[in-house]
């Protein structure tokens, strides 16, 4: 009886080692489980930042929009923008006068 459970450890202990190689392997490994959760992290980065940038994008559209079609907007744009006046218009400007 003794030698037969010295074969049923020693095939357990090995069953288990190679389990545990296996596992370590595809966790571990070139294309394991962590290298696969870092890429998808990576790859929800991307999304986020092309969400972004398709935002900013819109926003830049509607702004060419409003230029070619808004008169009043290139008008507040100009005088923003360029400090433009009207004719016979006076801007003042004042200062804080530092003390």
């Amino acid at each position: 009886m003794g030698t037969v459970k010295k074969k049923f450890f020693k095939g357990l202990l090995l069953g288990l080692l190679i389990i545990i190689l296996a596992v370590s392997w595809l966790a571990f490994g070139d294309r394991g489980f962590i290298y696969l959760y870092k890429k998808d992290k990576e790859r929800q980065e991307y999304l986020d930042r092309i969400q972004k940038l398709e935002a900013a994008n819109n926003e830049l559209k509607d702004e060419i929009d409003r230029l070619h079609n808004d008169r009043e907007y290139i008008e507040t744009t100009a005088r923003e923008e360029f400090d433009m006046v009207k004719k016979n218009e006076v801007i003042y400007r004042f200062t804080k006068d530092e003390k």
